[in-house]
């Protein structure tokens, strides 16, 4: 569970609901179901026209990412395994590391592997995997952009309800009383458009984005350690290469929990 994503809508949830009653707001106000209707499935028609199905069929797996911890192999991880190997590499060749294929679970890392181990040159590996990388990240953007999309979409739906509301209210003019109530709640419509764009779809591609950029860092990491491992870079060398990734603060915890 991605406790930041449930945490910051639960805050967010909290903070507009306070909010209402400190203004002296009732949040009943918010149960009106034509409001909800012109936002949420008015945001999700315009993704369907905006995207093709085979784009929007990745809808439920983009959800699962923002809202579970994805397993992420940690820059602090991968270097002693990329040291272990350098080690064994020396001593055997590096036609040694096939028999560790099979316990590689990362899909990247173990072509990238198979490449070094069926003798190809560094400069194939490294194109090969960054080209395997760019068509990662095509996609990693593609799902963004449809969060992104729906972000623009509500809260100019929002306005939208609230004009349809505003044509509503001023079709009656006559009671006063009840004008004032319908004109109040054409406006939850783009409330509800606001808080869905730039609480939940804009955030919602910002995780995407955010987590993507983490998977890929960790990929580049291993690139440069497979390249090491195919020039014969001792363990020490390819600790200093691959180290140079971390930040100062990452690099001290990894130096301490090598002394351990």
């Amino acid at each position: 569970m991605d406790k930041t994503s449930f945490g910051g809508i639960f805050l967010a949830i909290i903070a507009v609901g306070v909010g209402m009653v400190l203004k002296g707001v009732s949040p009943v106000n918010l149960l009106n179901p034509a409001a909800l209707l012109i936002i949420f499935l008015g945001t999700m028609a315009a993704v369907c026209i905006a995207f093709p199905l085979e784009t929007l069929k990745k809808v439920p797996a983009l959800f699962k990412i923002i809202f579970t911890e994805q397993k992420t192999e940690d820059v602090k991880d991968i270097i002693p395994m990329f040291t272990e190997w350098a080690n064994l590499t020396r001593r055997e060749g590096i036609l040694a590391l096939e028999n560790h294929l099979d316990e590689i679970e990362d899909p990247f890392l173990a072509s990238g592997l198979e490449l070094a181990v069926d003798g190809q040159t560094p400069e194939f590996i490294r194109d090969v995997l960054l080209e395997k990388i760019d068509a990662i990240e095509e996609r990693h953007q593609e799902g963004a952009s449809i969060f992104t999309q729906a972000g623009t979409y509500a809260p100019t739906l929002g306005v939208l309800g609230a004009v349809i509301g505003l044509i509503a209210a001023l079709g009656n003019m006559e009671d006063t009383e009840a004008l004032g109530h319908a004109i109040a709640a054409a406006f939850v419509a783009t409330l509800f458009g606001i808080f869905s764009g730039y609480v939940l779809w804009h955030p919602f591609a910002n995780k995407l984005k955010e987590k993507s950029k983490k998977e890929l860092h960790a990929k580049r990491v291993m690139i440069e350690g497979i390249l090491s491992l195919t020039t014969g870079d001792s363990s020490q060398v390819i600790k200093g290469k691959l180290s140079s990734y971390l930040s100062p603060k990452e690099y001290a915890e990894f130096e301490e929990g090598e002394e351990q």
